[in-house]
């Protein structure tokens, strides 16, 4: 009896443990998107603040969602030092994620196991990593620091060629420590394998999400957004032929993904005939460029699938079957249509789709799909292994309460950057001789009027994330000699 009480005091404390912490989760998302969607970023902001202690820094790991939320609603009310700073220590959270120790990493994995992937700490898309470069990037443009801006858009661009080698590394070190524990005798990694292998939940499992072949957008892992930035930031930039070759082969790289477009063709041009040196700044007039960050980007939602699972009885595998929670991202809405760019003379220029968040999304999934995977049926495993014995110790009062347990720790971790659009567009036009850009929605009616300043290269970066949000803008100097000018529209 004293054995049953343990166990039920056990099963108890985790699932409060997790039921809480995934409810806290979730809640502070759901408050966060209601002030968000509306354009209420000070608000927004609250929903995703939290208490440091006195005389204590803030623990980067534990807070990196919060930050990562936090420097965006900086960012778009032109708080741009404290937007920064936030990114900063998002970063930090990124790095201590990379370099974690063997005992950290064992005990989070446990615990993973045992519960939930809501009970690890929040580990960054590689993607929300290259964009963090890429948001401090344009708050140190905006705060015209053009040395710290040039370091991050170099951070973002290197993040983004070493994103392949860090995913295979990751699915090689998964697979080797699967191999390892199942060849030393490890019973549990001998289940993973072979259900992870068996024919009828592949099937079940491609059914679900569809075949991981399919998840390939891009030819390697790229966010197009911050490659198109760092291209056009370098073009405005450039103090030699080396500035100008990274220019072209950003900008290029891009266009390639979107061979429609005549806006990415352009400025792949430009800076091609820049490199090669047939072109010169000297000779080009004052450029305005305008990115929109448009909508909502995807979220995680939760999907339940029942898998073959292969337990080890004496010398004999058992097939039954489990219940495993695993988050699938679904797509939200966008503002409808684009944004029109007029200058003096009347000539109007639509900003065109340049990189979509799904699609970037969707390349990362399956880069990082069969890790969640592994983890989502070592932890049914275990959760089987633990009913069964439970079962045969204690009889059905055991097997009633790991029943339970089961149930409430099966979740899936639906964590995510909620502040990521659905998509950018992109637009370029000389600058009007007056000086004055108006832009225009998509049936031509008036957003509003800017004031371009007499300089070489202008950023006008544009965020509306809904049609009940006014859209944020930032008119930037892309050689970062100027702070920006912030506005919202319509006023």
């Amino acid at each position: 009896m004293k054995a049953l009480r343990c166990l039920v005091l056990a099963v108890s404390a985790v699932i409060f443990v997790s039921g809480c912490s995934s409810f806290q989760h979730r809640d502070q998302l759901a408050s966060f998107n209601a002030a968000y969607v509306t354009g209420d970023y000070n608000a927004a902001l609250k929903a995703v603040s939290f208490t440091v202690s006195e005389n204590k820094p803030v623990d980067s790991r534990e807070h990196l969602l919060e930050l990562l939320h936090q420097g965006e609603m900086y960012r778009l009310t032109g708080r741009y030092v404290e937007s920064a700073e936030a990114f900063d220590l998002a970063e930090e959270g990124m790095k201590n994620l990379d370099t974690e120790g063997l005992v950290t990493r064992a005990s989070q994995g446990f615990m993973a196991v045992m519960v939930n992937d809501s009970e690890r700490d929040y580990e960054a898309l590689m993607s929300e990593a290259v964009l963090v470069n890429t948001y401090k990037g344009l708050a140190f443009l905006a705060l015209g620091n053009n040395d710290y801006a040039r370091v991050e858009f170099n951070r973002a661009d290197d993040r983004t060629r070493r994103a392949v080698d860090y995913f295979r590394k990751e699915i090689a070190e998964q697979q080797a420590a699967l191999t390892t524990a199942a060849r030393n005798g490890n019973s549990q990694a001998s289940m993973v394998r072979s259900s992870l292998g068996n024919r009828n939940f592949q099937s079940a499992v491609d059914s679900q999400y569809g075949a991981p072949s399919s998840w390939s957008v891009f030819s390697e892992f790229i966010v197009p957004s911050s490659t198109y930035l760092h291209g056009i930031y370098f073009l405005a930039n450039a103090a030699g032929g080396a500035d100008y070759e990274q220019a072209a082969t950003s900008l290029g790289r891009v266009a390639q993904m979107n061979p429609g477009s005549a806006v990415l063709q352009a400025d792949a041009d430009l800076a091609s005939s820049l490199a090669a040196g047939t072109q010169s700044l000297a000779g080009l007039s004052p450029q305005v460029w305008l990115v929109y960050e448009n909508g909502l980007g995807p979220v995680l939602r939760e999907s339940r699938l029942d898998v073959p699972l292969f337990l080890i009885r004496g010398n004999q595998q058992v097939p039954a079957y489990f219940g495993i929670a695993l988050p699938v991202y679904a797509e939200r809405s966008a503002v409808p249509g684009n944004i029109g760019v007029a200058g003096d003379r009347g000539e109007v220029v639509r900003t065109e789709r340049i990189s979509d968040m799904g699609k970037v999304i969707r390349t990362e999934m399956k880069e990082r799909f069969s890790g969640v995977l592994a983890r989502a049926v070592t932890s049914a495993i275990s959760k089987a292994v633990l009913q069964n014995e439970a079962a045969e110790q204690f009889g059905p009062w055991g097997q009633l309460f790991s029943a339970v347990f089961t149930v409430a720790t099966t979740q899936a971790d639906l964590r995510s950057w909620q502040a990521l659009p659905d998509h950018w567009q992109a637009a370029r036009i000389d600058r009007p001789d007056n000086g004055r850009l108006t832009l225009l929605g998509e049936r031509g009616e008036l957003l509003g009027t800017l004031e371009i300043p007499q300089q070489p290269f202008t950023l006008v970066y544009v965020k509306r994330p809904t049609l009940k949000a006014p859209a944020t803008v930032m008119i930037m100097d892309l050689q970062g000699k100027t702070e920006a000018a912030f506005a919202r529209l319509p006023e």
